[in-house]
């Protein structure tokens, strides 16, 4: 079995071509983490063990600790596909099982404004291959809140239904339902932002090992196949303390923390091209420092990969990299003047600054003598 096969759960499994496009494939600048490793095993050693099945896996940890990455991963590992779903405070149980909608004629259909228009004839003509509110996500360019948000206006408006006229219902799943229904691997992200302690139970139920869903239409028993990856954020506001009901469904979960410096690096190169080591160390030792900074003063901002990838993008596109850590990193983290100079002080006591500059300066050198180099060789 070869590396790329040594963790599929079902190899005889045949996936359709649309299911197949939404297995993840692993970019080039991919790197295999610890913890990858660790949960595929987990769960393909305990794949086939009944009561001893992983199928709720916990990835807890600060904004850009590759927590999306890692699920992705699972997905090609897995061969599974990926979908998601993005919680917010005030979801409520349509979002969890879907919604019913009245399917209102052509000629009240005509007389609604256009993106009104242009919602309703998509899901009207959709397969439900997409849950609703991915439907409009697709077709309406709009954030999966606002998509949720816009599904309740929908159905408000289909409702009011002039007397005698015919209402024809149809069922559109949530996205967890078709994932669920159908063994995909969902991620459910942020659900420590949920507000309604009924959608939460009902989170709650769907992710029993055995567990059902009922719908207006059937009952929905879980697939086989089914993996959630619960994304978690520590720092993130509005989020709350995970809810203990959740978590004790959990059978594994990791603690996402910063990578380690080298595999800081390591990727930075990959997804940028840019490849001055001395710079690289420098830049991730600053990012490791204001992260620990962010924590022993109680700043509520993170300093994390994401910032550490378009910071080192900036400065390979030759940015600044004194000026370019305030718009890609510190401002990112806070803007308030008293923080700012407790996260500069953290800096300078562990001479980050000064290395910065000579970091700097090293590369500006190695740049003109490259120039030089080119020119004297155009000159010959």
């Amino acid at each position: 079995m070869n590396n790329h096969e040594q963790y599929v759960l079902s190899p005889a499994r045949r996936l359709t071509d649309a299911e197949q496009k939404l297995v993840w494939k692993k970019p080039a600048s991919h790197t295999v983490s610890e913890a990858e490793q660790r949960i595929s095993a987990e769960v393909k050693r305990n794949w086939n063990r009944e009561e001893m099945k992983i199928t709720n896996i916990l990835l807890e940890g600060d904004a850009g600790s590759g927590k999306t990455q890692l699920a992705k991963a699972l997905s090609a590992n897995f061969r599974l596909p990926y979908t998601k779903v993005t919680c917010f405070a005030d979801m409520d149980k349509s979002d969890i099982i879907g919604a019913i909608l009245p399917v209102i004629s052509s000629d009240r259909l005509e007389r609604l404004e256009h993106a009104d228009q242009l919602a309703l004839k998509t899901l009207y003509e959709s397969d439900s291959f997409h849950s609703a509110t991915q439907i409009l996500v697709n077709v309406l360019g709009m954030t999966h809140e606002a998509a949720a948000i816009k599904m309740k206006q929908l159905l408000k408006l289909a409702e009011e239904t002039t007397e005698n006229e015919p209402v024809e219902y149809r069922f559109y799943p949530s996205e967890i339902v078709r994932a669920y229904k159908n063994g995909y691997l969902l991620e459910i992200q942020e659900p420590n932002v949920i507000r309604d302690a009924a959608v939460l139970m009902a989170l709650n139920s769907a992710l029993e090992p055995d567990g059902s869903i009922n719908l207006p239409t059937e009952i929905v028993h879980r697939h086989s196949d089914f993996i959630t990856v619960i994304t978690a954020n520590r720092s993130y506001a509005g989020a709350r303390p995970l809810n203990e009901a959740l978590r004790d469904r959990i059978q594994h979960a990791e603690k996402m923390d910063l990578p380690t410096k080298e595999i800081m690096m390591e990727r930075a190169m990959s997804k940028t091209g840019y490849e001055d080591e001395k710079v690289l160390a420098v830049l991730a030792d600053i990012i490791i420092t204001l992260d620990k900074a962010t924590r022993a003063n109680a700043i509520k901002g993170v300093a994390g990969m994401r910032s550490y990838l378009y910071w080192t993008d900036a400065v390979a596109r030759g940015a600044s990299a004194k000026e370019s850590l305030y718009h890609k990193v510190i401002y990112k983290i806070t803007t308030d003047s008293e923080e700012i100079k407790l996260l500069e002080e953290a800096l300078k006591n562990h001479g980050l600054l000064a290395a910065l500059e000579e970091a700097s300066v090293d590369e500006k050198k190695n740049e003109t003598v490259m120039r030089k180099s080119k020119s004297n060789h155009r000159e010959v």
